[in-house]
């Protein structure tokens, strides 16, 4: 039984993964690594000058990593269903239990139907907190959003979906910030001497 389970690999699945695995939620993150990235070259992300798709795939990754995050590569999730205390996740090479779930699928809508998310026509149905009408269970992305596919835009979801699910365990809400004066306790060797 893990905290958070977390399906897709792209932009939204890897900052809920990061802000979840950095919080110190024992987060399982399943990546087929079918993300519309590797067609990508960020202009347009605020931070980031220019990189192509596939490098800043493989930053986020090692993010997350580092994090603690238990990343399962090339890992299809074939079913999410809800159970007595949380969600299975199920794979071919078996069951996972979780007591969060996060749906980072880009635009495949087809684990939040067979969960039994409400949809708003085509898109699944969440607040700004990213949860669906299904507790515990997230969505973000190009499955919430019509035709904003934008990896800062996913990055957000995730990163909301992740801090919600923070606030819930922690009781009150939860806002991940980071100052200078405490980076060397919170990140040790992962800083950046630049």
């Amino acid at each position: 039984m893990v905290d958070v389970a977390i399906v897709g690999g792209g932009p939204a699945g890897l900052s809920a993964g990061l802000f979840a695995g950095k919080n110190g939620l024992d987060t399982l993150l399943f990546d087929t690594d079918g993300t519309w990235m590797h067609k990508a070259h960020l202009f347009n992300y605020l931070g980031v000058g220019s990189v192509g798709g596939s490098e800043f795939m493989a930053t986020a990754r090692q993010q997350v990593d580092d994090f603690g995050v238990d990343r399962h590569q090339g890992e299809e999730v074939t079913d999410v269903a809800a159970s007595d205390d949380g969600f299975t996740v199920t794979t071919d090479d078996g069951e996972y239990d979780a007591d969060y779930v996060v749906l980072a699928t880009g635009a495949n809508r087809d684990l939040a139907e067979s969960l039994g998310c409400e949809f708003d026509g085509d898109l699944v149905a969440v607040g700004v907190s990213m949860e669906t009408s299904v507790e515990g269970a997230y969505a973000t992305g190009a499955m919430v959003r019509a035709e904003e596919w934008q990896a800062v835009i996913s990055a957000g979801d995730g990163a909301a979906a992740a801090l919600n699910i923070l606030s819930a365990e922690k009781g009150e809400h939860y806002h991940d910030f980071d100052v200078p004066d405490t980076a060397s306790s919170v990140f040790g060797g992962l800083i950046d001497d630049e």
